[in-house]
């Protein structure tokens, strides 16, 4: 199945503890081998484990592509040179007020959607990190942390059950150049990271996730069954 259920460490939540693009997963230390293996089976990478600044909120904590991986200025130089030396890609400490990477900046392989007050200098930085061709500041349903809610692979995308017709179609055509739809995931959670991991090959949800949410998700993702 390109969409299989899972929790870590117990919790439905999933998308605050891991980081995926299509060549590896960065996962938390201590996460169950059963886990593991779904996680790889189902997305086709590679899964690190890994902390980040000595935390297992990896998905909250990074954010990135296939081209690059950002992370938190709280990175430790250990944790920093072990992602180096898994991902062929460019590795970037941001030097941000921003830690929580992941939920400020949402990215596919061609577009990034970052919080309205990033930092000007670092959009730069941000966009040549993930080898982008477009970059906005902005919002999604009036929430600033874009990241928190939406998934966006190369294929489609999945953002807060409250963004409107207008933003879809802008963010749609104008940044990430892939459909989007709205969407839940948990028994409602609008919060959409929360409690999806996605690449181009497939799909994790967190365990609370209903039947029409995941009919809803595979759709907008694209995910062939």
């Amino acid at each position: 199945m390109p969409l299989e259920k899972i929790s870590i460490f117990g919790n439905p939540n999933i998308g605050v503890y891991v980081f995926v693009n299509n060549e590896i997963a960065l996962v938390p230390k201590g996460l169950d081998l059963a886990v593991i293996r779904k996680i790889e089976e189902t997305l086709g990478v590679r899964a690190i484990d890994v902390s980040i600044a000595g935390t297992t909120l990896v998905g909250v904590m990074v954010a990135g592509n296939d081209h690059g991986i950002l992370l938190p200025r709280t990175v430790t130089d250990e944790e920093l040179r072990k992602i180096k030396s898994e991902f062929r890609g460019i590795v970037t400490v941001l030097q941000s007020h921003f830690t929580a990477l992941g939920n400020v900046i949402l990215a596919n392989n061609r577009g990034a959607l970052v919080h309205p007050e990033m930092e000007e200098s670092l959009i730069k930085v941000i966009k040549e990190t993930l080898g982008i061709e477009e970059i906005v500041k902005g919002t999604i349903a009036k929430v600033p942390t874009p990241g928190s809610v939406g998934v966006v692979t190369d294929l489609g995308g999945i953002v807060h059950s409250d963004a409107t017709e207008e933003e879809l179609k802008n963010l749609s055509e104008n940044v990430f150049k892939v459909p989007l739809d709205t969407g839940s995931v948990n028994f409602g959670i609008a919060f959409i990271r929360t409690g999806l991991v996605a690449n181009n090959k497939g799909a994790l949800v967190g365990e609370l996730t209903t039947g029409p949410e995941i009919l809803r998700i595979i759709r907008a993702l694209r995910l062939k069954v």
